[in-house]
């Protein structure tokens, strides 16, 4: 058997390794495992030979001989299965005579497959990792079929010392202390578990058998009959229909097929798949129901972090995916793989919400994992976007009415150097109208398979807990009616919660070469630069992020600015311009509208610093206090667009850091008496200070542009979506005057962005007609962004905004 496993077997296991063990060489090894098998002996003391640790041999304390340095926790006895180790209780029985001593705990689990367990299911007696007893056939088909796949966790060592100290175990005795550290130990054994595999999966009829006895799908059912005037056999039958074309039937064979497959797919694609703060996710996984909120850049997003987390031993999710997907051939494979279907409105279907809202409600209270994209459809801008209240909505009334475990919600974001659908986003960029959604997309941009796609990074952000979220913001939130539809609260937590969300993405960035080279090349006035002049600015950038970062888990690039430099080249989307006084890197003419959207994925990075090099653009100098008035000031207006973390009275110490930072890096001159200047003319520190000023101008301009219609129009005048309309004719039209080639720039969505903003900022009120109005604080606001921007484009400004014609409020006139 032994022969056997060393041919046959490859084990794989994620950090920690038994590489990463931080072992004291001073102190003799327990391995643990959760239960007897000769199979994982042989396995562990092959793995352990082969990496160098500690062998499985005889273990002494003194002149105590404990047998060999393994333990099961469980052990077969005639009454079942017996929690207490005799070598585990003989060595705290020593440790106990022998104060000096100490025993490093190395808990390892092995898995041989990795496919959740079915409820009643015959074939997990072979295909699923159990906790039973195996007998010789069924080990020896579980290392033919298994063999190849088998995974491995290993535990960070623990002294036995740290779960009872010398004084408490003479205390309380060795026969405390064995059921104390075996308890400990079954409660990591039994996390890792459902960590790796998830719950047991019902079948897909008794699932949905299951929904339609549910007393909300029940009611919603009797609803149908009353209101339709149909026999209730049609409507529960109509019921079934949905919950079939809603459900998933996710299948171990299919995952592991589409993991090989994406495990080719990422080698032919990309440099590698790089995954950042992986930890902080295995610590909730075993604890929590965990919902994963990425970010949505591609149609690969979804296959991507799948093929990450099972890589990296977490249970694959259940992921939300709408119904166009779901089609000959690729809608049973996803479905296989884990998706569940949704329609992209379901508000006028009440049976079809109910069915919808209890099944998701059912996989959370069963503890599985799921993932759904907050921003509904992907980003084409490059930007993040506004979240979607439906499936968050969905997600609190789940956690008002009670999960088994508690949920936590773990924001992802996803960096790529060059995205799959460059070309569709290309076309949509340019004015191209929109495509339908669907995965054929992704197959057609698989034809260019030998291009250079770079690097991706995929960093887990800090983890919201729902509950915590909810306790911090509406204290009184469970004492509303459970059986609701929509709780008092709802409403105002829904945005509340998508927003903080959006918040950790976007702090959770990944700043890669083509970004850097993105954001220096399109701020710069005809979209080329000095080579030497671009690689100190991209220095410069990274500077900025390493001395004051937007976040801790922000991730910056390896390597120097030459390396990156050449790195996008390599990709084809700048041009190099042989000159004798030195190179000069332009912008690729037919890459140049798709540069914007590598930009806008991190351009909130550098917004803070962007907003204060901007206060010099047209100014010398500022005190430091008019500095900060200034900067809080027009802080709203990107807050809420880029979704910055900090609140506007949080904003005194984050400007002071920045403002040193920018110092030392010779884009701000400190000056006596508290004053600011910005460097001299035509030195490398004031180009630096306009190419990062440059890159919050166009957000800036159109604030200023919503501002002089309001002032144009005057109070009460203009609703919202007149106000909406209006800017993003403007600025399409300045755009035009000023040979700007960038459609987002008049993007709808981010003039409603500002204006949900500045009534949230309460610059501008809303009454029951849907009229705007404002009063002094906003024609402050009008006031300051006069001297704020360069005298001929504030004129254009203007000029457009007072020959726009105003309508007239009838209401008003009528008063």
């Amino acid at each position: 058997m032994r022969g056997i496993l060393q041919l046959w077997i490859k084990p794989h296991w994620s950090t920690p390794g038994p590489e990463q063990l931080e072992l004291d060489p001073t102190l003799p090894v327990l391995y643990v495992l959760p239960r007897q098998s000769y199979t994982d002996r042989l396995v562990l003391e092959h793995v352990c030979r082969q990496k160098g640790l500690p062998d499985i041999r005889p273990l002494a304390l003194g002149d105590h001989w404990l047998g060999d340095n393994l333990v099961y926790l469980e052990r077969p006895s005639r009454r079942g299965l017996s929690r207490r180790s005799p070598r585990l209780t003989q060595a705290w029985e020593v440790l106990q005579a022998r104060p000096q001593d100490d025993l490093q705990v190395v808990p390892v689990s092995l898995f041989w497959g990795r496919a959740p367990g079915r409820e009643h299911s015959v074939m997990q007696l072979i295909t699923v990792d159990s906790w039973s007893v195996v007998g010789r056939l069924r080990r020896l088909l579980r290392v033919i079929i298994h063999g190849r796949q088998l995974y491995m966790q290993w535990g960070q060592p623990l002294r036995l010392r740290e779960v009872l100290g010398a004084q408490q175990l003479q205390q309380k005795g060795a026969a405390y202390a064995i059921n104390k550290s075996s308890r400990l130990l079954g409660l990591y054994f039994r996390r890792v578990r459902t960590q790796v595999l998830g719950p047991d999966l019902s079948h897909r009829r008794t699932l949905v058998k299951g929904l339609l006895q549910s007393p909300r799908v029940k009611t919603a059912i009797e609803t149908q009959v009353q209101q339709h005037g149909i026999s209730e056999q049609k409507a529960y039958h109509q019921a079934e229909r949905y919950a079939l074309e809603i459900a998933s039937n996710v299948s171990y064979p299919v995952i592991r097929l589409l993991d090989r497959f994406l495990n080719w797919l990422w080698n032919r694609l990309y440099d590698g798949v790089k995954v950042h703060h992986l930890e902080r996710l295995k610590d909730q996984a075993g604890q929590h129901t965990v919902v994963y909120v990425p970010c949505h850049r591609s149609h690969i997003d979804y296959l991507l972090l799948s093929y990450v987390l099972f890589e990296h031993g977490l249970m694959t999710p259940h992921i939300a995916a709408g119904i166009n997907l779901d089609m000959p051939v690729i809608g049973p494979l996803l479905r296989r793989g884990g998706a569940f279907f949704m329609r992209r409105s379901f508000r006028d279907n009440p049976l079809y919400s109910a069915v919808f809202n209890e099944y998701l409600y059912t996989l959370f209270d069963r503890g599985h994992p799921v993932e759904y994209f907050i921003e509904g459809g992907r980003s084409r801008t490059g930007r993040t976007l506004a979240p979607r209240p439906g499936m968050l909505a969905m997600t609190l009334r789940a956690a008002l009415r009670g999960t088994q475990k508690p949920l936590v919600m773990v924001p992802v974001y996803i960096g790529y150097e060059h995205v799959l659908e460059g070309r569709t986003y290309l076309g949509e960029l340019q004015g191209q109208e929109k495509r339908k959604e669907s995965p054929l997309d992704l197959f057609r941009v698989l034809n260019s398979l030998r291009k250079d796609f770079g690097q991706v990074n995929v960093t887990f952000g800090e983890p919201l807990h729902l509950e915590r979220f909810m306790q911090a913001h509406y204290p009184q939130w469970r004492q509303y009616d459970k059986h609701a539809e929509r709780p008092d609260w709802l409403q105002q937590a829904v945005p509340e919660l998508g927003h903080e969300l959006a918040v950790r993405i976007n702090q959770s960035a990944s700043l890669n070469p083509v970004a850097l080279v993105a954001l220096a090349l399109l701020a710069s006035p005809h979209r080329a630069l000095e080579e030497s002049v671009l690689v100190a600015h991209m220095q410069t950038l990274v500077q900025l992020q390493r001395q004051a970062p937007l976040s801790p888990d922000i991730v910056l690039p390896e390597g120097t600015a030459e390396a990156w430099l050449s790195k996008a080249e390599k990709m084809d989307i700048i041009e190099r311009v042989a000159h004798p006084m030195g190179d000069i890197i332009r912008v690729n003419e037919s890459q140049g509208v798709l540069l914007t959207w590598y930009r806008n994925n991190v351009l909130h990075l550098f917004a803070l610093p962007g907003l204060i090099a901007y206060l010099f653009m047209n100014q010398r100098q500022h005190s430091q206090d008019r500095l900060q008035t200034q900067v809080e000031l027009l802080y709203p207006v990107l807050q809420n667009e880029l979704f910055l973390p900090w609140q506007t009275d949080q904003l005194t110490p984050v400007v002071q850091q920045m403002i040193q930072v920018m110092c030392n890096n010779g884009l701000l001159v400190g000056h006596e008496h508290q004053r600011l200047r910005r460097p001299p003319g035509q030195t490398q520190g004031m180009m630096q200070l306009r190419l990062l000023g440059q890159l919050v101008q166009p957000a800036l301009e159109r604030g200023y542009l919503l501002l002089a219609l309001l002032d144009r129009a005057g109070s009460n005048v203009l609703t919202r979506d007149m106000l909406v309309e209006q800017a993003q004719a403007l600025a399409h039209r300045l755009a035009i005057l000023q040979g700007l080639n960038a459609p987002e720039y008049f993007d709808a969505r981010l003039f409603r962005g500002l204006i949900e903003a500045m009534i949230k900022q309460q610059l501008l009120n809303q009454d029951d007609t849907g009229y705007l109005s404002y009063d002094a604080p906003l024609r402050r606001l009008i006031h300051a962004g006069r001297n704020l921007f360069d005298p001929r484009l504030r004129h254009s400004i203007l000029q457009l905004a007072w020959t726009t014609p105003v309508p007239h409020n009838s209401e008003t006139q009528a008063d």
